[in-house]
């Protein structure tokens, strides 16, 4: 399906926005079943976040309206939404007057593998660490190089996901999922103060959580945690909810805390 930019069907930006020079800007990944935008409310509240903290305009009819129409034409899929700076001569210091740019793509749904949701998956241990900059930290912001080099790590269908830590050794997330822990009867994820996305699904559950009196736990996590959980799981709102089964050494049984959030995730995405 054909791209849009300022809601104008487009096959190109030009050479000099910022999205392009300096990754400028924020994106959201939204899946789509039969016109339905999962999670689009999350999408929304995350993506004024970032602006704000950008100081990028965040026009929130406007955005709705185009992605709502984007999403009709695309029926089922996956669109992506970008909001850069816009276009601005050589240099660091952006053009005030300069409008931001809103581009809308859209791809076919993910095939994953079926035993991904049923048996569960295998983590890579990534070596490449994410940079502590807290301005940054929780955004979905377009400077993805980091996660570049993690997934470039591994090859082959063995490991479906690769976890990441900061540069501190601090547990953080997937390369493009957030972590999730049952450790002592409590679900735990780690804190994203410092680096990170905080996830639409992963605040989703967090939420959940929260109604029904059990909240989740936010918190620096080291790898030695890992050993005490008794449930892993990853989760991100394409794909919704992965057990873990392995990683590294370690070895854990699909438990009934993953299995009743998947099931509640499934519902929220319509898998």
């Amino acid at each position: 399906m054909e791209a849009w930019v300022d809601g104008q069907p487009a096959s190109a930006i030009g050479v000099v926005n910022r999205g392009l020079a300096y990754g400028d800007g924020l994106f959201e990944t939204i899946r789509v079943r039969a016109t339905r935008l999962s999670l689009l409310e999350r999408h929304l509240e995350r993506l004024a976040h970032g602006c704000a903290r950008l100081g990028l305009p965040f026009d929130e009819p406007v955005l709705r309206a185009e992605v709502r129409g984007y999403a009709s034409e695309l029926g089922d899929g996956v669109l992506k939404l970008i909001v850069t700076r816009g276009d601005s001569a050589r240099g660091y210091a952006g053009d005030p007057a300069a409008p931001a740019r809103r581009i809308l793509q859209g791809s076919p749904l993910p095939e994953y593998p079926a035993q991904r949701q049923t048996e569960g998956i295998a983590l890579f241990p990534c070596r490449t660490r994410l940079a502590e900059q807290p301005l940054l930290a929780g955004l979905k912001h377009l400077n993805r190089l980091e996660q570049v080099l993690a997934r470039a790590e591994w090859q082959g269908a063995e490991f479906a996901e690769g976890l990441m830590c900061d540069s501190s050794g601090r547990l953080i997330e997937g390369v493009f999922s957030n972590l999730f822990m049952v450790c002592d009867g409590r679900l735990v994820t780690p804190g994203l103060t410092r680096c990170g996305v905080a996830g639409t699904l992963r605040a989703e559950l967090i939420a959940q959580a929260a109604t029904e009196g059990e909240p989740v736990v936010i918190e620096d996590l080291e790898p030695s945690r890992l050993a005490s959980a008794s449930e892993v799981f990853m989760c991100n709102s394409v794909y919704g909810i992965w057990p873990v089964r392995r990683y590294a050494q370690l070895t854990w049984p699909v438990g009934p805390r993953t299995r009743k959030l998947q099931q509640m995730a499934c519902e929220l995405l319509d898998i």
